[in-house]
């Protein structure tokens, strides 16, 4: 176990956004990290090229958020290994295209499947493994907040609750899904977006995570936020976004390296480094 050794993992990591935060982590993080893919061949292929072609030294551990033996793998190889984790950074997720044909309840499903359920599966495996001076980093969107604008009043305020738990957001996530499903979202107070309701979600999280964190590993000076990246030319986004994959990466990793003894920002939605209002 090299304990000494820091480590990062990134998820969702062979291309896109997530490999730019591999490649900026790999010049600015001091020690191991960690590209991840569902697909063992697309991440070693990722990892030859920033290898080969930038003279960069990432490395490979399969993942798969959808799968909790998968997690649970990665879990183990990290105690195992280094006896905990220093950056995590949760950025593996999906969107349907607007084009996309597919029932929105079926949208719904998949989308908060994957963006919201897996990333909670994962923080609930990997987070407890955080050490001392961690940083973690919960990829959403500002489409989180323009979602929320579109939801009820009541639904507002339900998001909008410091107090809000866990268990109450997931309850509410599920609500959505079946709603869809059944076609009455909207009469619910729910906005025509499934990922924008996934990454409401996303945000919620990281504000109830961030302040169990405070309340459970005091002077351990944990981080933890939600980041939009912006819109960002990838296979997901399309290539009329104006960012490139490395501009999109720079809030991302700005939030994984913040210094020791950061107060702020804590808990918060950031974009352009800077805490979007919610």
């Amino acid at each position: 176990m090299s304990s000494s050794v820091r480590v990062a993992v990134v998820t969702g990591s062979n291309k896109g956004i997530g490999l730019a935060i591999v490649r900026a982590l790999c010049k600015q993080f001091q020690g191991d990290v960690y590209l991840t893919a569902r697909n063992p061949q697309l991440g070693e292929e990722a990892i030859r090229a920033l290898k080969e072609k930038e003279g960069l030294s990432p490395l490979f551990h399969q993942l798969d958020i959808n799968d909790p033996t998968s997690i649970r793998a990665l879990r183990d190889f990290l105690k195992n290994k280094y006896g905990g984790l220093d950056v995590l950074i949760n950025n593996a997720g999906i969107a349907f295209k607007a084009a996309d044909t597919t029932a929105f309840g079926t949208q719904a499903e998949v989308t908060l499947k994957t963006n919201f359920f897996a990333t909670l599966d994962i923080c609930h495996e990997l987070l407890p493994l955080i050490k001392p001076h961690g940083r973690v980093v919960n990829v959403s969107s500002f489409i989180s907040s323009r979602a929320l604008t579109q939801c009820s009043p009541e639904l507002q305020e339900k998001f909008r609750n410091d107090t809000i738990t866990e268990e109450e957001l997931v309850k509410l996530m599920k609500a959505f899904v079946e709603d869809a499903k059944k076609g009455i979202h909207k009469d619910h107070g729910w906005p025509d977006t499934a990922y924008g309701v996934s990454k409401i979600g996303v945000t919620v999280l990281s504000k109830i995570q961030a302040r169990h964190i405070k309340a459970t590993r005091k002077g351990d000076d944990i981080v933890l936020n939600a980041c939009c990246p912006g819109w960002v030319r990838t296979d997901m986004a399309g290539d009329k976004a104006p960012k490139s994959p490395d501009e999109g990466a720079e809030t991302p990793v700005y939030l994984a390296l913040l210094p020791p003894n950061t107060d702020t920002p804590y808990g918060e939605l950031v974009s352009e480094k800077k805490v979007l209002p919610w």
